[in-house]
């Protein structure tokens, strides 16, 4: 599966004033975590790749083996840093580390909530459901996209007229996505495009934004349930957004 768009300035010309060399930011989700108790892990320690996960970051590693790579970070937590490791050794790279690229903070990170589960009957949680926009549950929508954005701006640098891969997590990358195209920041969760494994690449000319595409390159391993827009399946989400 993949997409496109072009991102134009307010004049409508796609990358005017910008004459500079073209980078490519390809911003990464991790592979499937092994998660047997279900939970929102969030930015909890502990958490690596399933045997799944690691098979998905192997078959990305290998699409992009022939791609002009010259610099690979991840998010800090192991399930990130595991996911990045394989794309780093087909190029003979060392990973970097990057903690903006850090899981969202989470209110409810280290508990279930997910489809089915009941978290939403729980009075104990209204008070963190109250405000959808900001969210009042966790790190705000703009804090992520300052800190996504800025590291994105670094990976772009460190790979300036080459490519660069970056493993974070699927709520950052989404919202970041979300901002460059021009969308609203808060969201249906089911309907974020950011599969396992999934690629959402930026493609720079000088230091604008000029397109963004959108890859699957473990699409066949990724499970049904948890496809980009597949409907959610009672006791099988718990660990959405992760």
């Amino acid at each position: 599966m993949s997409d496109e768009s072009s991102i134009s300035d307010e004049s409508g010309s796609e990358g005017s004033g910008d004459n500079g060399d073209i980078t490519v930011v390809h911003v990464m989700r991790h592979g499937e975590v092994a998660n047997p108790d279900g939970i929102l892990y969030g930015r909890l320690p502990g958490y690596h790749l399933s045997e799944l996960g690691r098979r998905m970051a192997d078959r990305v590693a290998e699409h992009l083996s022939d791609r002009d790579v010259t610099h690979v970070v991840a998010s800090p937590l192991e399930r990130a840093q595991e996911t990045a490791e394989p794309i780093a050794k087909a190029h003979g790279l060392d990973l970097a580390t990057d903690e903006r690229l850090i899981e969202a903070d989470n209110i409810f990170q280290g508990k279930t909530f997910g489809v089915g589960d009941g978290a939403l009957r729980k009075p104990g949680n209204w008070k963190h459901l109250v405000n959808p926009l900001r969210p009042s549950w966790g790190e705000p929508y703009v804090d992520q996209v300052v800190r996504m954005m800025s590291a994105l701006s670094t990976a772009k640098d460190r790979a300036r007229g080459h490519e660069a891969i970056v493993v974070s997590h699927q709520l950052p990358i989404w919202i970041v996505r979300s901002y460059v195209e021009r969308r609203r920041l808060w969201h249906d969760p089911r309907k974020r495009q950011c599969t396992l494994a999934s690629l959402t690449t930026f493609t720079f000319r000088g230091d604008r934004i000029v397109s963004v595409g959108y890859t699957e390159p473990a699409r066949d391993l990724v499970p049904a349930h948890l496809l980009a827009g597949a409907k959610p399946v009672k006791g099988k989400d718990k660990a959405f957004g992760a």
